[in-house]
């Protein structure tokens, strides 16, 4: 078993790790998220994602920019807490901690052979930046249908209740 703590990178160990897989011809998949409560309509698209490619890595958002997302009362769990649980998916290869909104800077890095997005996006609704840099990489953009009934903040909202 792989240790988490090795798969948690910068992004220049990335890049590094990028280059690797690129020199055995192994096609990267790169996805990006917040991921602060981890369940599982987390687990299934990630899996799905890692299923288009040979090895996923996930581009977390930090702290900073999930509060700018999401609000002040966001991240409920801290960027490196939720960086080691996606690490501790055997199926995820690597994370990366972003402290942008957009992660451009880190796809135009990677260069993804596939690019994995939730299935409530389109090419068009992608983040201009981030679909730029995505064209300038050739990636393949692949969307991939949520779980019913799973969110983050669906999950927020019942705990709330009870």
């Amino acid at each position: 078993m792989t240790d988490p703590h090795s798969k948690v990178y910068t992004l220049e160990e990335a890049v590094a790790q990028r280059k690797i897989l690129a020199s055995r011809q192994k096609r990267l998949v790169v996805t990006n998220g917040c991921f602060d409560l981890l369940h599982r309509g987390h687990a299934e698209y990630l899996l799905k994602a890692r299923m288009t490619g040979d090895a996923l890595f996930v581009l977390v958002n930090s702290d900073a920019s999930v509060r700018s997302l999401k609000g002040p009362t966001r991240p409920v769990n801290q960027e490196d807490d939720r960086a080691l649980l996606l690490a501790c998916l055997e199926f995820v290869d690597g994370v990366v901690i972003f402290d942008s909104v957009r992660c451009d800077k880190e796809l135009l890095a990677l260069a993804p052979d596939v690019y994995a997005k939730g299935g409530d996006y389109t090419v068009e609704s992608l983040a201009e930046p981030e679909r730029s840099a995505l064209f300038a990489v050739k990636s393949q953009i692949c969307f991939i249908p949520f779980v019913d009934g799973y969110s983050t903040t669906s999950t927020l909202a019942r705990a709330a209740k009870k």
